[in-house]
């Protein structure tokens, strides 16, 4: 990780006063669009825990990883630095396949966090899920559309791994509960650029709506292909991934009748919310990236992976497990508890006005569990 005749970097260098967390977060890539808002809002955290006191007395420090990277060069690095006990913990926004070749390597050795939507079933020794899945998040937003916009019709779109293969599977199952059925389904490998014959399946199915599961810049140019093909004035479309900063890119004329469903819109209207909005601006600068769900996710990663440290007064993994159902922590999402190792939320579903989401509803979770 550095040369041995060049002196070691700082973060090398041990220091029994910090606490330091590698941050994996998408340098790179489909996801890398909205990277840099990732390691602002972690920064942002961090710096507010400092100013709190620190962890455990310590000061925490965050090591950037470039989470875009592929899986097991993600796992290699992060290990690696678990192994020379640079980070004590991990946390941070990264695609499944990231966290699925990660998890395994570092469990029962450093709390690990992960703030990035996923398909559910995570139960790896020492790791924490802040962010959605697809039963509190896709059913709700499905059965909503069925019954408000008649939406009985729906064709899946994803990236081809597993996040967007299992949510899918579990697409089906919410589309005959509201009496409808998933007509089609289509995975395209990460960076893709041509969507023509997505498009003529989706046009020949008839669809009333599309599920779109894509990461980051593959959503931006579908959003686009789609627009371009006349298809938004015939079937609406439903992400769980899209933030700010993918409809910015996506532009104004490429976002009609595009809804998208997550725990954090920046649009909410409540304190938390307001709150969140002043403390980025007067950090950042009105110029910083956009707010958005998955970058305020590393936000949430950092309080809740201090909160967990700070309950069970130690970084022993086991501890941490033990304490975990009595933590929670207060941040832009609103008070947040932990169970069975995720934290639960309010979701809601918004809609696309231009390059803005406006939240047209806080979706109902009754009886959902990760």
């Amino acid at each position: 990780m550095f040369r041995p005749d060049s002196p070691p970097p700082d973060w090398f260098t041990a220091d029994d006063s910090v606490l330091r967390v590698a941050l994996v977060f998408p340098m790179q890539g489909s996801a890398g669009i909205f990277g840099p808002t990732c390691e602002l809002c972690a920064q942002l955290a961090v710096e507010e825990v400092n100013r709190a006191g620190g962890v455990l007395g310590k000061e925490l420090r965050l090591l950037p990883v470039d989470g875009g990277a592929a899986p097991r060069e993600v796992a290699d690095h992060v290990q690696a630095l678990v192994d020379l006990g640079v980070v004590q913990g991990v946390t941070g926004w990264h695609i499944s396949s990231v966290r699925q070749a990660l998890a395994p390597r570092i469990a029962d050795r450093v709390p690990y966090v992960y703030t990035a939507l996923y398909e559910g079933g995570e139960h790896t020794a020492g790791v924490f899920l802040t962010s959605e899945t697809p039963r509190d998040q896709l059913r709700p937003a499905m059965a909503l559309l069925a019954h408000e916009r008649g939406v009985r019709r729906w064709f899946v779109v994803g990236n081809d791994y597993v996040w967007p293969r299992r949510t899918a599977r579990a697409a089906h199952a919410y589309a005959r509960d509201s009496g409808g059925s998933v007509r089609g389904e289509v995975y395209l490998p990460l960076g893709t650029h041509d969507f023509d014959a997505v498009l003529r399946r989706i046009e020949r199915s008839a669809t009333d709506g599309v599920i779109m599961l894509l990461v980051g810049s593959d959503a931006v140019r579908f959003n686009r292909a789609f627009a371009a093909a006349g298809l938004d004035a015939r079937c609406l479309r439903l992400s769980t991934l899209m933030d700010e900063n993918m409809l910015m890119a996506s532009g104004p004329t490429a976002t009609v009748d595009l809804y998208s469903t997550a725990g954090f819109f920046a649009s909410l209207a409540n304190q938390d919310t307001l709150d969140f909005h002043g403390r980025y601006a007067g950090r950042y600068g009105v110029e910083a990236p956009a707010l958005g769900s998955l970058g305020e996710s590393c936000y949430e990663g950092v309080l809740l992976l201090a909160a967990l440290i700070g309950r069970a007064r130690t970084l022993d993994v086991s501890a941490i497990e033990a304490a975990a159902e009595t933590v929670s922590y207060e941040g832009p999402r609103g008070l947040l508890h932990l169970r069975d190792s995720h934290v639960r939320q309010r979701i809601y579903l918004a809609r696309a006005d231009g390059v803005d989401f406006v939240v047209v509803a806080e979706l109902d979770l009754h009886g959902s569990r990760p």
